[in-house]
């Protein structure tokens, strides 16, 4: 199903995101 796999995408690109910009959580 493509909702799926669009929404573990994004959360892939979140998750990436908080891990190289801690500093900003």
């Amino acid at each position: 199903m493509w909702v799926l796999l669009v929404l573990s995408i994004v959360l892939m690109g979140y998750l990436t995101y908080v891990i190289f910009h801690p500093e900003k959580f």
